[in-house]
């Protein structure tokens, strides 16, 4: 999720655990520790673009890192605050639940989370989008009202509890409940359009819960369909080719099957002024409408150095937000 998200979760928390002893302080270490893990998206600056991907949400974001570094955290903030009456395991444990509680949440979004680093298993219940308004926003509210309190009272503790509530069962029951309402009028609009198909994935669309798309693999392409809750006709998917034979020999190369590793399996091929692109279909693409020639959300330049294949990341611009955002209201008010 993005940082406000995180910072607002971490706070929380940390009220949670510490506030009743140490009060806003709990809050500010507890939002510390949700930003932290985050700190693997550094990784582009050494690395290259396909290790950087690799790593993001891996490690730092596992339960090992959670129970390593809380207890050096929690000694090094023991020192800071030596004059606290919380002790060096107390702040450990604002630490660790500060840590742990980050992947938890982001292991619920589209790219999900490596928890059990070092096992390659990457949770991704794909239920909410990494930024959500209807998520950070109550959950902002609450926190900040909890904080203008007197520390330890029952009405801070209320309503910092309200704000997890609220937060948690948006997350984990709305949007799955939404999750599986979309995936069923998805399935029954291939039904009725007669579409074989292999396999299917949906996720939320930009911003909100409303508006979903899925992605549906058949023969010699994938299809890319979007649906809202108020949506009158019915959905049209668009067609994607494949184009797996455009890389050639390059699909035996190391770095590309390192890449559809990541993809899942879930990518197309283009060629664009002969530039060979490798698009993560597990993104989308950045218009809320289904077109054929909308851009993909994560989408790679191919080049071959000295025998290697490097990855370049087509960079997103200010036009494409604003293209989004511009046609994203009205679909999610129907079709």
């Amino acid at each position: 999720m993005d940082s406000l998200t995180q910072i607002v979760l971490g706070a929380a928390v940390g009220e949670a655990v510490l506030g009743k002893k140490v009060g806003n302080k709990a809050m500010l270490y507890g939002a510390i520790a949700g930003t932290i893990p985050d700190l693997d998206t550094f990784a582009s600056v050494f690395t290259d673009t396909i290790t950087a991907i690799e790593i993001h949400r891996g490690f730092t974001h596992s339960i090992v890192f959670s129970l390593l570094f809380a207890p050096i955290f929690g000694w090094l903030i023991s020192k800071i605050e030596k004059k606290s009456i919380a002790t060096w395991q107390n702040w450990s444990w604002l630490m660790f639940w500060g840590f742990f509680t980050h992947p938890l949440l982001d292991s619920h979004t589209t790219w999900g989370t490596q928890l059990f680093w070092p096992l390659e298993v990457r949770l991704a219940y794909k239920n909410i989008f990494v930024i959500d308004p209807l998520y950070t926003l109550p959950f902002l509210v609450f926190l900040v009202l909890a904080m203008r309190q007197e520390r330890g009272t029952k009405k801070r503790r209320k309503l910092n509890n309200l704000g997890l509530l609220i937060s948690s069962i948006y997350l984990l029951v709305i949007t799955p409940a939404l999750k599986l309402y979309t995936f069923d009028k998805f399935t029954e609009a291939l039904e009725d359009q007669d579409i074989a198909y292999y396999k299917i994935e949906t996720k939320p669309a930009a911003l909100n819960a409303v508006l979903w798309s899925a992605n549906v693999e058949v023969d010699d392409a994938y299809l890319i369909g979007n649906y809202s809750i108020f949506d009158t006709q019915p959905i049209a998917f668009v067609k994607h080719p494949k184009n797996h034979q455009l890389l050639g020999d390059w699909i035996e190369k190391r770095n590309v099957k390192r890449l559809i590793d990541i993809s899942e399996g879930w990518y197309t091929v283009s060629e664009r002024e002969g530039e060979i692109y490798f698009n993560d279909l597990r993104f989308g693409t950045l218009s809320p409408i289904a077109r054929v020639d909308a851009d993909f959300a994560f989408s790679y330049k191919l080049i071959e150095e000295n025998g290697e294949i490097k990855a370049i990341e087509t960079e997103k611009t200010r036009g494409d937000a604003k293209e989004l955002l511009s046609q994203l209201g009205n679909r999610i008010l129907g079709n």
